[in-house]
C-alpha cells in the first residue's frame, strides 16, 4: 500500500512540473505588443474573431472570409530551408463559420497572399505548414505580392538575421482591388471572400538585447508602416509605400503596440520611417499560387 501511495505522490509531482512549463502557462509572444482590434475567442465575437496559433496570431472576419489582422514576432531562429506545402482551409474555426478554400481564389486573378509568410516560419516543416492556412491569407494582386510585398518581408528577414526582433502586424483594408484579370470586390466559389482595395503592415524593430522587450522600446526605437493600394501599378520598391504607423491606424481603426506606454509608443506612432533601404533583391519569382 505504501508502495502504490508513493507511485501517486510522484506522479503528482511530475504532473505539477508539467504544467509549470506548459506553454499555456507561458507568455504569448506574437500578442507581446498587443492586440490590434481587441479581439476575443467568443464564437459570437464574429468578425472579431481572436485565433492564438502556435507561430502567429489572428483576427479573423467571418463576413470577410479573410484575416483583419495576422500578428507575429520575427527572430533569426525562425528562418531555414523548410519546403512550401499547399493551401488548406482552416479546421479550427467555429461550427457554422465561413470556411474559405483554397480553389475559392482560383480564375480570380489574385494571388494567395500571405500575411505571416511561409519564409517567416521556414525553420521546420510544422511551421512551414501552418502558414498555408487560409485564414493567413488575403487576395493579393500579384504586382503587390510578388514584388513590393515580397521585397518588404525579405528585407525584415534580413534584420532578423543581423539579431534584430521584429514584431509584425499585417492585414487588408477597404473593399475592390484590381488583379490580373480586372477588379473585384469579392470572390469566392464556396467561402465568400473581400478583396480589399489596400494592404498595410507595421513594423516594430528591436535591437538585440535581454531583458523584457516592452521595456526595450525607447525613444530610438524603429517603427515601419507601409500602405499599398491593391492593383497591378505597384512595384518592386516597398520602401515608397512607408507612411506613419498613425497613418494605418487611422485607415484601419486598430491601435498597434498598445502595451507599450503613450509616452513612448505615440511619438513613434507620427513619424514615418526614413531609414535608407537597399536595392530590390529579387530572390525567385512567386507563382500565381502563392
Amino acid at each position: 500500500m505504501r508502495n502504490f501511495f508513493t507511485r501517486i505522490f510522484l506522479l503528482t509531482l511530475i504532473a505539477a512540473a508539467v504544467t509549470l512549463h506548459s506553454p499555456v502557462n507561458a507568455e504569448y509572444m506574437h500578442l507581446k505588443m498587443g492586440n490590434p482590434s481587441k479581439a476575443t475567442s467568443s464564437a459570437s465575437n464574429k468578425n472579431n474573431y481572436l485565433m492564438q496559433k502556435p507561430y502567429f496570431a489572428l483576427s479573423y472576419n467571418n463576413a470577410k472570409g479573410e484575416p483583419n489582422w495576422v500578428s507575429w514576432r520575427l527572430v533569426a531562429s525562425d528562418i531555414g530551408y523548410a519546403p512550401r506545402v499547399t493551401f488548406y482551409p482552416d479546421q479550427d474555426l467555429p461550427l457554422g463559420f465561413n470556411t474559405v478554400y483554397p480553389r475559392d481564389y482560383t480564375g480570380s486573378g489574385f494571388d494567395r497572399g500571405h500575411m505571416c509568410p511561409h519564409e517567416d516560419r521556414s525553420a521546420n516543416d510544422d511551421m512551414s505548414h501552418a502558414t498555408f492556412v487560409m485564414t493567413n491569407i488575403i487576395p493579393q494582386s500579384p504586382n503587390v505580392n510578388r514584388k513590393a510585398w515580397e521585397q518588404l518581408e525579405i528585407y525584415c528577414r534580413d534584420l532578423a538575421k543581423q539579431g534584430k526582433t521584429l514584431y509584425i502586424i499585417s492585414g487588408p483594408a477597404g473593399t475592390c482591388g484590381t488583379g490580373s484579370k480586372g477588379s473585384l470586390s469579392s470572390m469566392g466559389m464556396v467561402g465568400h471572400v473581400v478583396v480589399p482595395a489596400k494592404c498595410w503592415k507595421v513594423i516594430m524593430v528591436l535591437d538585440g538585447g535581454s531583458g523584457d522587450d516592452i521595456r526595450r522600446v525607447n525613444a530610438n526605437t524603429r517603427l515601419i508602416a507601409v500602405i499599398m493600394p491593391n492593383d497591378m501599378s505597384v512595384g518592386e520598391d516597398w520602401a515608397g509605400f512607408r507612411v506613419p504607423v498613425a497613418d494605418v491606424e487611422k485607415l484601419t481603426g486598430f491601435t498597434f503596440f498598445g502595451k507599450v506606454p503613450t509616452a513612448i509608443i505615440g511619438p513613434l506612432k507620427k513619424k514615418a520611417d526614413r531609414t535608407w533601404i537597399p536595392a530590390p533583391r529579387i530572390r525567385y519569382r512567386r507563382n500565381s499560387g502563392d
